[in-house]
């Protein structure tokens, strides 16, 4: 049984709010509606949510602060915005504050859906543990306990954590983390997947279809300029730690990281 998801709808049209999350809940998801950014950012902070549906025009917080202020405590809650205005240039801008998806008005009610079965996968795989590298064969960093032995240490032995290293990278793939040089590094969990595709196979170049398709579960678009921001974000967080330069752009094919 797929796992339900509990959603926040920030959307200020009462009527557009309320198929919404109609159409969500018959699909077994339990949503909360919200109808101004600042009710949005007040329920995001004090609540657990699985995903984020935002509009951009809303009276109190605009949607762009929104996910600003979603984004300064919670790195990988994933955020879809759905607005009448958005340009390409507005999507970039978008996908550079932190959102993760986006659609524009008017949408389908199936391809919402579609979009929110994207990121229920992206859920349950950091929910059971299926990583990029673990379907790439990575090794664990931690061993099995001896035979014999017993005890709290034994139990935790019982389950090691799934790491992945690359030169000052450490990836928790359970906890979902990256650490550089001990500290850690907030992504989203976009960043996070593409970041766990190139560890995981550390000599492969990956095409920009090939990152999209693995990290999204979607077909690529050749027009789609998703990827290119993705991997310009995570630069620009990597920078401060000097390890910036390991992703490597191999152009006229898409990204590796370098030196491996």
């Amino acid at each position: 049984m797929e796992t339900p998801l509990n959603i926040l709808v920030i959307e200020d049209d009462p009527s557009i709010n309320e198929v919404v999350c109609a159409h969500l809940e018959r699909q077994g998801h339990r949503c909360t509606a919200a109808f101004s950014g600042t009710e949005g950012t007040l329920q995001a902070a004090q609540h657990p949510f699985d995903l984020v549906i935002t509009d951009l025009m809303l009276p109190g917080a605009a949607g762009e602060e929104v996910v600003r202020a979603i984004r300064r405590t919670d790195a990988a809650l994933p955020i879809i915005v759905i607005s009448a205005r958005i340009t390409p240039a507005d999507k970039i801008a978008l996908l550079e504050l932190g959102a993760d998806d986006y659609l524009t008005k008017p949408f389908d009610l199936d391809e919402l859906s579609a979009r929110v079965a994207v990121q229920r996968r992206h859920h349950a795989r950091s929910a059971g543990g299926e990583g990029a590298g673990a379907m790439a064969g990575t090794s664990l960093t931690a061993g099995a306990p001896a035979a014999g032995t017993a005890g709290p240490d034994a139990v935790a032995g019982a389950f090691p954590e799934r790491l992945l290293h690359f030169r000052a990278w450490t990836l928790n793939q359970d906890a979902r983390t990256l650490t550089v040089g001990g500290a850690e590094v907030a992504l989203t969990r976009t960043e996070f997947n593409i970041l766990e595709l190139l560890m995981a196979r550390p000599q492969k170049v990956f095409t920009k279809q090939e990152l999209f398709e693995l990290a999204w579960g979607e077909p690529y678009s050749v027009e789609d300029s998703t990827v290119n921001v993705h991997v310009s974000n995570l630069r620009r967080k990597l920078k401060p730690t000097g390890t910036d330069g390991y992703i490597q752009t191999v152009w006229g094919m898409g990204f590796k990281l370098a030196g491996a």
